[in-house]
């Protein structure tokens, strides 16, 4: 298991920034190639990107790089470069097709890369069509682009993002039938830390399993908000004592603080621990 509760976008073109993420406490970081970075900044940022990945120095950061699409004049170069760097993963915008996701499959196996892949969900047929292309087996995390998404929907940003709902709903169901990690979009209104929070718990409400930030201070309360507090793990060892110990007698239910015990209480509770354990052996 691999927490990403915070994943911070990072501007490819800004070294003072990407050196500063050393020290920040977000699970995963996103060198930006795309949005972030100016057309006649791309090379540079893209050698910038490469020459961090490689000196490293991220810790238990997990690492990723958002290249620009295969559709422009800079995706090619990108795969090109990170398609062996240090990277854990390649994330790319836009995909709505499955003949997209084959493409970049295909072009990192050229390179003989086993690079996983991340997707950008963030367009109406991204969406709709996203049971359909997700589930190859590259592909290991789906990343929801609400700016876009809302964007190409003609809708308006609104703070609790009513208008959103239906297509976060599908995308969340399309992932965990496909067995998919996915990650809520970006907040915008980075310095309204109180929606901000708001809105983390309606996407931790909602199946996400992280969410994607643009700004260091959104870190900590999404840590919190999709992570599991001390309760939760004291909570979920009770649960598998007293769940071992029901099986033990031959009983397929237990009885927890007055409340019934079963299987899918057990699982969540292992999926709880699993988590705490990763979070434990990282920080050692």
């Amino acid at each position: 298991m691999k927490p990403r509760r915070s994943v911070l976008y990072m501007p490819g073109a800004n070294a003072r920034a990407m050196e500063k993420a050393k020290s920040l406490s977000c699970d995963t970081i996103i060198f930006d190639l795309e949005d972030a970075v100016a057309p006649d900044a791309k090379a540079a940022a893209r050698a910038q990107v490469h020459s961090a990945l490689a000196e490293g120095g991220y810790g238990y950061r997990e690492l990723v790089v958002r290249c620009n699409g295969l559709d422009t004049p800079w995706g090619d170069s990108d795969i090109e470069a990170f398609a062996s760097a240090e990277a854990a993963a390649l994330l790319f915008p836009k995909i709505e097709s499955l003949s997209q996701v084959r493409d970049i499959a295909a072009r990192l196996e050229a390179a003989n890369s086993t690079v996983p892949i991340w997707l950008m969900i963030e367009t109406p047929r991204g969406v709709l069509d996203l049971r359909e292309f997700a589930g190859h087996d590259r592909v290991e995390v789906l990343v929801m682009g609400t700016s876009d998404l809302v964007k190409e929907l003609r809708a308006t940003h609104v703070e609790d993002r009513f208008n959103l709902d239906y297509a976060l709903q599908h995308s969340v169901m399309c992932a965990r039938l496909l067995g998919k990690e996915i990650l809520d979009g970006v907040h915008l209104d980075f310095k309204n830390l109180a929606s901000f929070r708001a809105v983390c718990e309606r996407g931790r409400e909602m199946g996400f399993d992280g969410k994607t930030l643009i700004h260091p201070t959104q870190v900590d309360i999404s840590n919190e908000v999709f992570g599991f507090s001390t309760e939760d793990i004291v909570r979920a060892e009770a649960v598998l004592e007293v769940w071992r110990e029901a099986l033990a007698e031959g009983k397929g239910v237990a009885v927890l603080d007055g409340q019934l015990i079963e299987n899918l209480h057990a699982a969540e509770a292992e999926r709880t621990m699993a988590f705490a354990a990763a979070l434990g052996q990282r920080e050692t």
